[in-house]
């Protein structure tokens, strides 16, 4: 609503990349594009948080099959009930056809790792943990962030970067994350999640 009441008071096209720093966390509220960028912006222009919290889903067309070049707030399931199944292209690239899709991307300053839950903790050093929707027991709580205490992948969506960004402001050293289902919204989030554990 707020980019739409933007064009409209413009009597010229309007273009403009993504507001962050390449291959660094997605902002989701202006007090994130404001930590980032501060005086390289002159306006900032505050929408309140996003309400789906990950990208767009970015379609295409390859010889008449439809193609789908990034996961996002668009779930698969969604799509294939109007048009059928679809292919994913899911392989890195260093000549992507879409944003987001190098190897690398979305990710934070600190160490970050993703593995099953099983795995945690056999780190030694402070750790935050980025967990689906239980809690760690015999870990501080402040150290750990839930994505959906209810398991709503919406909800685990919308939080996604917000959450990596407050654990990644935290004194610890290595950021643990595990695998949210692999299903509907699950997808793009384990998308975002393994691409930020990338090395280069």
């Amino acid at each position: 609503v707020l980019t739409l009441a933007l064009l409209s008071k413009l009597d010229f096209p309007l273009a403009a990349p993504s507001a962050n720093p390449f291959g660094y966390i997605s902002p989701t509220n202006a007090q994130h594009v404001e930590d980032q960028l501060g005086e390289q912006v002159a306006y900032i222009l505050d929408g309140g948080e996003c309400e789906i919290g990950i990208e767009s889903t970015i379609v295409g067309m390859e010889e008449g099959e439809l193609i789908i070049y990034r996961l996002g707030g668009l779930a698969i399931e969604d799509i294939e009930s109007v048009v059928g199944s679809v292919k994913i292209m899911s392989h890195s690239s260093s000549n992507p056809k879409a944003p987001g899709m190098i190897k690398s991307h979305y990710a934070p300053k600190k160490c970050f790792v993703l593995h099953e839950r099983a795995e945690f903790g056999k780190t030694l050093g402070r750790i935050g943990y980025l967990l689906f929707d239980q809690y760690l027991d015999g870990v501080d709580t402040q150290y750990q962030r839930l994505l959906s205490p209810t398991g709503d992948l919406k909800e685990a969506a919308q939080n996604l970067f917000k959450y990596l960004r407050e654990l990644d402001n935290l004194p610890v050293d290595l950021i643990e994350a595990e695998y949210v289902p692999n299903v509907d919204l699950g997808r793009a989030i384990n998308d975002r999640l393994k691409r930020a554990a990338a090395k280069g």
